[in-house]
């Protein structure tokens, strides 16, 4: 046992197990667990779900006012809630789950608001309120949403499952189905007159009850409340503590679609909870096994682990072509609402809305963002069509980010993971300058080294700054342009160059050659070589009014360089950047005469 309470696995290799496999018994008690089929009978067979895709989105109700709002160690109070419900109304959801009125005067005036100002919830939208199985609860609920011009559901609920039916209600089947039934008739009995309003019950826990009496119990529902295809009954079968993989969960739910009574006078719905992880899963497998509507909160908030967020279900649709019915074009708005609304920051990571969701910082995957946006935008250009418009397969990102309000600025950041392709996307996409293949490769090397170094990332505005400081600046003491003319003679070029050079000012005039031969052959005679092996031109961005750089790679005895130079002129900046690898070669002289210096001073160095 270690000092952190952790203990290495040392039990036996389990009987069987592969040669490659020599993972060793824990000591975690996992026999104290029991499968799911040791707990629920699941008597589906032959499921019809596994071949089926998903091609429309399902009703989707935001339950985030009630359930999602139970949640919150600081609940929601009435302004916050009226600009969350304000937000889903101009999202384009259709059936809003508003509050639990019997539970809280909060949710109470909540729906009271509702019946009081009209305008506040379109007449399109339903209004979804919760009550439990019990006359007193019930009453105070119908009595809330008296007034209210919407259609509105009242949402009654039960929890079903043994472990509930023996801890929490004790109460047997037939007791449970008799206190249901009884809860049911009430809700008839108070507001059966009202036209506006339609029903629902949740037999909560759904997904650890036995099959045949959540048959049973909902087929009575349904009876009761009379359900038709004109005023259809919504059963909503939540899988209220995730218990297993999701496809047991698709089971359950093709098992009840399949043997529902009145099966096209109810509305089959599903509302996933996320305790082992895979409540997303749950809900998409649902749908497929015959679910029609979804709860669950926007972004996931929720009890526990959460609810199953249907806000990336939504964007998990549209990025199969599939248009979600919600628009989700600026996320960071939806964002702000809802973490103010909850006072629950989402992590950096979360799917579609997280800060670091389109962000690349391994090379590999920096290069392949980087060729897949040229490949777009040449594919857009041949197709005459705008970006916007043009299929999407850039690699690594499974949406365009600009379809939720989301800038590229963000999409490759720099740091010791980071590549020269992503590096010299950020570069170019914060300054315009745009490098040259193997200048990539030098300039990666560099930053390589900087993020090593301090062990964080860089962005744009840093990459520019190592870049200038790398390759533009010439330090204290380095050659100086001071004056460039070029002109032509007698069908000749001709260049008039001044540069200072440690100290001394030098003039020459050229023929028959250009500004960059011009400086070489100046530097030249100062003593000074430069070995230009190629030059590359660019512009910092698109227009007349650009400033031009220039890169040139030059060699010495020690291999080759880069430097480069920027100036509205395409001439003088080749000239500049001449001068900074002339810098280079005082530099690099200049700590050899100082080396040499300190052996001369201490020749018993040397001994």
């Amino acid at each position: 046992m270690s000092n952190d309470g952790i203990s290495t696995p040392a039990g036996p290799v389990p009987d069987g197990a592969p040669s490659w496999n020599r993972q060793r018994s824990s000591q975690m008690p996992s026999h104290r667990y029991q499968d799911v089929r040791e707990r629920v009978a699941v008597p589906l067979t032959g499921r019809t779900w596994p071949d089926r895709y998903l091609t429309t989105a399902p009703l989707w109700v935001p339950v985030d006012l009630r359930d999602g709002n139970q949640a919150l160690a600081e609940p929601m109070d009435p302004a916050r809630k009226r600009r969350f419900f304000e937000l889903m109304v101009r999202m384009g959801y259709k059936e809003i789950e508003v509050g639990y009125p019997s539970a809280s005067e909060t949710d109470e005036a909540f729906v009271r608001l509702l019946a009081t100002e009209p305008g506040l919830a379109p007449e399109d939208v339903t209004v979804v309120v919760f009550t439990p199985a019990r006359r007193d609860l019930i009453e105070r609920t119908v009595e809330s949403i008296r007034g209210i011009r919407n259609p509105v559901v009242i949402h009654m609920y039960t929890a079903t499952a043994p472990a509930w039916r023996d801890v929490v209600l004790r109460k047997d089947r037939a007791e449970l189905r008799r206190m249901i039934l009884a809860g049911a008739q009430d809700v008839l009995d108070l507001a059966g007159d009202l036209d506006n309003v339609r029903f629902e019950f949740s037999p909560e826990v759904f997904n650890l009850t036995e099959p045949d009496f959540v048959l049973e119990v909902c087929d009575a529902v349904t009876e009761l409340w009379g359900a038709t295809p004109e005023r259809p009954v919504i059963l909503n079968l939540p899988a209220t503590v995730e218990i297993a993989t999701p496809n047991v969960y698709a089971d359950q739910i093709e098992y009840m679609h399949r043997n529902l009574a009145r099966r096209d006078g109810v509305i089959l719905s599903v509302h996933p909870h996320n305790d082992r992880g895979t409540g997303i899963a749950c809900a998409e497998l649902a749908v497929l096994a015959g679910a029609q509507r979804v709860e669950g909160c926007i972004f996931g908030n929720g009890e526990r682990t959460g609810n199953v967020d249907i806000a990336t279900l939504a964007l998990n649709l549209h990025a199969q072509g599939v248009d979600p019915m919600i628009d989700f074009s600026d996320i960071d708005a939806v964002r702000r609402v809802v973490e103010d609304a909850n006072r629950i920051e989402l992590h950096p990571r979360h799917p579609y809305v997280g800060d670091l969701v389109h962000t690349a910082f391994s090379g590999t995957h920096q290069d392949a963002i980087r060729k897949g946006f040229a490949e777009h935008r040449r594919r857009s250009e041949a197709e005459g069509r705008s970006e916007r418009e043009t299929a999407w397969r850039v690699p690594y990102l499974p949406v365009d980010p600009a379809d939720l309000g989301r800038s590229y600025d963000a999409v490759i950041r720099v740091n010791s993971q980071s590549g020269k392709g992503g590096i010299a996307h950020l570069l170019e996409a914060a300054s315009g300058i745009e490098l040259p293949r193997r200048l990539q490769i030098d300039f990666a090397r560099r930053v390589q080294e900087y993020t090593d170094g301090s062990g964080t990332e860089v962005d744009g505005a840093g990459l520019l700054a190592l870049f200038e400081r790398s390759y533009l600046r010439s330090g204290e003491g380095a050659p100086e342009l001071l004056d460039l003319t070029v002109g032509g003679e007698d069908g000749l070029d001709v260049t008039h160059v001044a540069i200072r050079a440690e100290g001394v000012e030098h003039r020459g005039t050229f023929r028959g050659i250009g500004p960059v031969e011009a400086v070489t052959e100046l530097l030249a005679q100062t003593g000074i070589t430069v070995d230009v092996v190629s030059l590359h031109q660019s512009s910092r961005t698109t227009g007349s009014g650009s400033d031009a750089v220039t890169f040139i790679e030059h060699r010495d005895e020690d291999g080759t360089h880069w430097a480069a130079g920027s100036d509205r002129s395409v001439l003088t900046a080749s000239v500049l950047a001449v001068l900074a690898a002339a810098a280079r070669g005082q530099r690099k002289r200049s700590t050899i005469g100082q080396a040499n210096g300190s052996l001369a001073a201490s020749p018993t160095s040397l001994r």
